[in-house]
């Protein structure tokens, strides 16, 4: 869908030569460590290093500064994101956290209106508190954006698509707003990856990603990944990474280098099987609504087309009733009723109850974070199985067993 499938390898220090993003997924980054031929990247298991002599580095120092085993991830996803450099935490929220650290007392953010529940909580009770406002707009609408701007608003934090709402905002259009106002624009990429989108290139300059999520994709690793475009404000960040020190450890940066081998296989089977599961959700009767990039009457459908090459896998479908929706909870089986996303495995989440419990119940259901909203990230098994799954629990009896027949 409109975005060039190939990528300059030039993080891996191999010049301007292309490869397409699949083969980057593997051999992207690839410094070689030793002299032994190995395949994959080694694992250095070590907190610090040894000088060769007074004032001579090996060039890594101590692990909290820089790794090697997560110097080969940072490069790797700096070049999947076509930034310029790459920083790898411990979480997804250690990553916002820190990108918060770029704003002083007085400063103000606009963000969209419809936003991860954790990523809610981190502005309005810990940068709030260190004196950093915020204004949430519905930034699919870039007219919002600017009308929201202020003598001292500094950024404006994006999530495309919301969640759980699933809300596409037009980077480009909201970049033309930053720049001529010189603001930073932050935009989290956690549902598509840089497989399907690449903020950057539209304009972006922080691109934000719970790598705990598709990066990972297999519900096992702990991650969050800042990606920069700017070498002065990848400096900034630096040098607040290695002060803070919420950095990612040396096995977890090889399990995340381990997984994007496979993240473009896994994006395109889990979105195929995400529209089969979007288009059967819209037969049934007991399902008002099914919030899906994918589906020709998003409302942002256009938008999305234009600036990515894919719709990714999540989805959010709102149930005729809250009893219906508990059902489905109780009773599917292949599917499981679990938080977090983006893994091999199915997983249904109850914003309401768990992503999204921290938000104020007015300013929740305003959005449609209702008691009859399911969120739903489809993994990698058959579409056939989660359709047959969904079916049995929709009509499954109200405790989620089956239903007796007569």
């Amino acid at each position: 869908m409109g975005l060039a499938r190939r990528c300059v390898l030039c993080a891996a220090g191999k010049g301007e030569s292309t490869l397409e993003f699949q083969t980057l997924c593997i051999h992207g980054g690839s410094k070689k460590y030793d002299v032994t031929g190995a395949v994959s990247v080694p694992i250095f298991q070590s907190a610090t290093f040894a000088h060769p002599g007074v004032g001579e580095s090996t060039g890594y120092d101590y692990s909290r500064q820089q790794n090697p085993t997560r110097e080969h991830l940072e490069a790797l996803l700096a070049g999947l994101e076509n930034g310029t450099d790459a920083l790898a935490f411990s979480s997804g929220m250690a990553a916002v956290s820190l990108a918060m650290e770029l704003f002083a007392p007085g400063d103000h953010i606009i963000a969209s209106d419809d936003i991860y529940g954790g990523t809610h909580r981190l502005f309005f009770h810990l940068s709030a508190k260190n004196g950093v406002t915020f204004s949430l707009v519905n930034t699919s609408d870039p007219a919002r954006v600017e009308a929201a701007v202020t003598p001292r608003t500094k950024a404006v934090f994006v999530e495309t698509p919301t969640n759980p709402m699933m809300q596409v905002t037009d980077i480009a259009a909201v970049a033309r707003v930053t720049r001529a106002q010189g603001l930073l624009l932050l935009v989290d990429n956690t549902f598509l990856t840089p497989y399907f989108q690449k903020p950057l290139d539209l304009g972006a300059d922080i691109v934000i990603h719970s790598g705990t999520k598709y990066l990972g994709g297999h519900n096992d690793t702990l991650s969050g990944f800042l990606v920069v475009r700017d070498p002065a404000l990848a400096g900034r960040l630096r040098f607040l990474h290695k002060t803070v020190g919420a950095c990612l450890s040396p096995f977890e940066s090889w399990l995340l280098i381990r997984s994007i081998k496979t993240l473009s296989v896994r994006m395109e089977r889990q979105q195929e099987s995400a529209l089969r599961v979007a288009r059967w959700l819209r037969t049934r009767p007991e399902v008002e609504a099914v919030h899906y990039p994918g589906l020709p009457d998003h409302p942002q459908y256009e938008i999305s087309r234009r600036q990515t090459r894919g719709s990714g896998a999540m989805l959010s479908f709102a149930t005729d009733t809250a009893e219906t929706a508990e059902r489905i909870l109780r009773a599917v089986r292949v599917i499981q009723y679990a938080e977090s996303l983006g893994g091999a495995e199915s997983l249904i989440t109850y914003p309401m109850l768990q992503t999204h419990a921290d938000i104020p119940e007015a300013e929740r259901e305003a959005k449609g974070i209702t008691n009859r909203l399911l969120r739903l990230s489809v993994g990698l098994e058959a579409a056939e199985d989660l359709i047959a799954d969904l079916e049995r629990a929709v009509t499954s009896g109200p405790d989620g067993g089956d239903r007796v027949k007569t």
